[in-house]
């Protein structure tokens, strides 16, 4: 197995199509272009149908890159895995987070002991309309989740600790389209169908890392909620017809200055799951100075549980229809990391259909080892 170095960034936006901070890097020479492989990003949209600025976000980063690339822009979204979330309600600040990974000749023992930090991208073929939200779509996402977890050198499926998966949605053309072949799609509903998307790619996940049986149908996608992934973050966009994915955990191979862990939010107030992601890779709360770490980045899914309640008050995010309960759910949960974190610079992705338990989710950290 080649030996591997990861290094990851956290660059401020000041809209969805600034650029400037990468290039700066870039031009600094404190990053290689060449060497990135994902770009995950917060935006300021609705995280809604009709957020165009994850689209926007993405066609200027592709802009930016693909003369550094030798490339037109179309095929720097082919070589490089951009996941952009919309959505930052609240304290939330928009930024893009930039991983990068190059081979290295040899690996010094002595220096690096342990697993660290390793990432590996993988992409399904492109889904029909009818597809989305059911088995096919579940099965795709798992092989490429398998896919993934190879690029990144890792084996045992508990060294991983987040899977970011960007899928796709139904529009009304989408949705003609099926109809025209005689296909029915699982929803009508564009928005609706984000929800059938997220979550058939988490049981993906799922099922890949074997977090559930292999015993899964269609009507076990937002239906059956005792089934779910506990490092699955998927987000749904119009600009894709198929599933990105990403992977993140922890390897032999890699002698990154880097590590990741995770906790389980099981609900949106769970401030000790929050500690603990944090503590697993020794970042206190609040980010002040820790022995030899560095809080890089946080990332989360949250989500309005679908029981109406939060510990047995009633929570009205469900009713509200003049402010999506994703939004709800990601100013809420937003707020509580970035208070323990110390940062509002987080990452946090609403709807977490299938990931975590309902009305909770996963939380990742990454830190740096700052001695390393």
């Amino acid at each position: 197995m080649s030996t591997r170095t990861v290094d990851v960034v956290r660059i401020a936006t000041k809209g969805p199509g600034d650029v400037s901070g990468l290039q700066n890097l870039i031009e600094q020479r404190k990053l290689d272009p060449a060497s990135i492989l994902a770009i995950l990003g917060k935006t300021e949209g609705n995280g809604g149908v009709n957020d165009f600025t994850r689209e926007y976000a993405v066609a200027a980063l592709c802009a930016a890159l693909a003369p550094h690339l030798g490339l037109p822009p179309h095929e720097v979204e082919r070589r490089i895995a951009f996941v952009m979330s919309g959505g930052t309600e609240g304290v939330l600040s928009p930024h893009i987070t930039v991983f990068t990974r190059q081979e290295v000749s040899s690996r010094d023992h002595a220096e690096v002991a342990g697993k660290r930090l390793s990432i590996g991208t993988a992409q399904t073929r492109d889904f029909l309309p009818e597809e989305l939200g059911r088995l096919a779509q579940i099965e795709e996402t798992a092989k490429a989740v398998a896919a993934a977890m190879a690029d990144a050198g890792i084996v045992n499926p508990q060294d991983v600790h987040f899977v970011q998966i960007k899928c796709p949605l139904l529009t009304s053309d989408r949705v003609e389209a099926a109809s025209r072949r005689g296909a029915k799609t699982v929803t009508a509903s564009a928005y609706g169908s984000m929800a059938y998307s997220r979550g058939a790619s988490a049981l993906g996940v799922a099922r890949a890392l074997g977090e559930i049986d292999a015993g899964i149908h269609d009507d076990d996608v937002l239906r059956n909620f005792e089934l779910f992934s506990s490092v699955a973050s998927t987000s749904a966009g119009i600009e894709l017809m198929h599933n990105v994915v990403i992977v993140l955990g922890n390897s032999a191979s890699s002698v990154s200055p880097f590590e990741i862990g995770h906790a389980v939010m099981r609900d949106a107030i769970d401030a000790g799951a929050v500690i603990d992601a944090l503590n697993s890779v020794g970042v206190p709360v609040g980010s002040g100075p820790a022995a030899g770490r560095e809080l890089v980045n946080v990332f989360a899914k949250a989500e309005a549980s679908p029981n109406g309640t939060v510990r047995g008050s009633r929570h009205t995010m469900l009713e509200d229809t003049d402010i999506s309960s994703t939004r709800h759910a990601r100013a809420a949960v937003g707020g509580l990391i970035a208070g323990l974190a110390g940062t509002s610079a987080v990452y946090v992705s609403g709807g977490a259909e299938h990931q975590g338990p309902p009305g909770g989710g996963p939380i990742a950290v990454i830190a740096r080892l700052v001695s390393a």
